[in-house]
């Protein structure tokens, strides 16, 4: 069997792993934020919260987090479908690491731009959504590509809940035809080009976020 035989079942699973890798991300991104701020910014109990769930995210294998939601929620009514229980696994796993990317590049921010601020009478959530924020962004990218092709190579593990990823797709290729070398050879290719293109998408948005901050839009009068 020729190498074009197994590409449409290996695009068939790079698309999943491609909108669950793509859609995790976004999410995971809200819950670094959600989280990131409130540990930068919250109170002592959203502080304690976010606490508790980054480090509890960050301290187990994220394959035992997969099985727990999608074999131990159901025991207590609660039972997802399986892409929705890869992307939401993953989400908050790549969340709990984001968060404190987040949490890093707010501190990162040099406190005179803190006391500028309030020399302009600004408040807590002025300062913050205003001055720190947006500057504090711009140190997030870089981390958060290597995020970003993180949880790419993580979405192989959907496969252990029955979702046809491209791992999926190429095991029951192997497993019907044994020919492990060209096969898990595309599958390599495969995962390579969609991190290239992750990384070559991240390094853009990088470089137009480093230009908007270096030549801000003139304010209007």
């Amino acid at each position: 069997m020729s190498w074009t035989h197994y590409l449409p079942a290996l695009l068939k699973g790079a698309e999943v792993t491609a909108i669950i890798g793509v859609t995790s991300m976004l999410l995971g991104a809200i819950f670094a934020f959600a989280a990131g701020l409130a540990r930068f910014a919250g109170g002592r109990l959203l502080s304690w919260i976010a606490l508790v769930y980054i480090e509890i995210f960050r301290g187990t294998s994220l394959l035992v987090q997969l099985f727990w939601l999608y074999y131990a929620l159901p025991l207590i009514g609660i039972s997802f479908d399986p892409i929705t229980t890869g992307i939401v696994g993953l989400a908050l796993n790549i969340g709990a690491y984001g968060a404190e990317v987040v949490r890093g590049a707010l501190r990162s921010v040099p406190d005179t731009q803190h006391e500028a601020a309030r020399a302009l009478n600004f408040g807590h959530g002025q300062t913050l959504f205003h001055i720190v924020l947006p500057q504090a962004v711009v140190e997030m990218i870089p981390p958060f590509g290597n995020l970003a092709v993180q949880n790419l190579k993580d979405t192989a593990l959907v496969s252990l809940i029955s979702i046809s990823d491209l791992t999926f797709q190429a095991q029951q290729l192997r497993n019907i035809t044994l020919d492990s070398v060209r096969i898990y050879s595309l599958t390599l290719i495969g995962y390579f080009i969609m991190a290239l293109i992750l990384v070559v998408f991240m390094r853009w948005l990088e470089t137009i976020l480093r230009r908007g901050a270096a030549f801000p839009g003139r304010a209007p009068a």
